[in-house]
């Protein structure tokens, strides 16, 4: 497995709430839900270092309950919701107000606030993040959607050319046309590479 995952999920976005959207990857020509049940939005909460391993597994015993059922449920329709907006601007269209609307409704509803905390012999600046419930997501996914509406250069959100994965590219020259060079890219090198060969032999004939 490439180091573009970690544990059972894909992290290739460099935003948080592109890495959510991408858990619904495509595998082996199939699509495939990776946020099953509650345990699985626990684990992927530990997989984007959101909580750590303890909290996680306490999480996940919680989460794991039919009762979480529906916000699951509810949390892949805010992804889906998420992924016609990714769309739009991949396609140099703007948000719709009511998508904006509801972000807004998530971030007074579910806030993410920052606390001063020591770290050895100073202090660091970090997120507050305590969840209890599954609907808890809410509060780091719509501080990242807000951040990619409004911080990130909507040019360089980009679905990647092989696969049905979303990043923002954040390289240096804006130039990254694959999810992963480990995934997608050096596989669309190598059929290049055997289409340039093909052409070649039939030119020689």
């Amino acid at each position: 497995m490439s180091r573009d995952w970690r544990g059972e999920f894909l992290f290739v976005g460099n935003n948080l709430a592109l890495d959510f959207l991408n858990t619904r990857p495509v595998v082996d020509g199939a699509p495939v839900e990776l946020l099953s049940d509650g345990g699985a939005a626990a684990r992927w909460l530990a997989a984007a270092g959101l909580v750590g391993e303890t909290e996680m597994a306490r999480l996940e015993r919680r989460w794991a309950r039919a009762p979480h059922s529906k916000t699951v449920e509810a949390l892949r329709e805010f992804r889906e919701r998420l992924r016609k907006t990714v769309c739009q601007i991949e396609g140099r269209e703007a948000p719709s107000a009511n998508y904006i609307q509801e972000i807004n409704r998530l971030l007074a509803r579910h806030p993410y606030p920052d606390q001063i905390v020591s770290e050895g012999s100073g202090l660091e600046r970090r997120k507050r993040f305590s969840p209890q419930r599954p609907e808890d997501l809410y509060g780091p996914l719509a501080a990242a959607v807000a951040d990619l509406l409004t911080d990130a250069d909507r040019t360089r959100i980009r679905k990647c050319t092989s696969c049905v994965l979303h990043f923002l590219d954040t390289s240096k020259k804006g130039t990254r046309q694959w999810c992963s060079m480990n995934l997608c890219g050096n596989r669309s090198k190598v059929a290049a590479y055997a289409l340039r060969q093909r052409e070649r032999a039939e030119d020689e004939r």
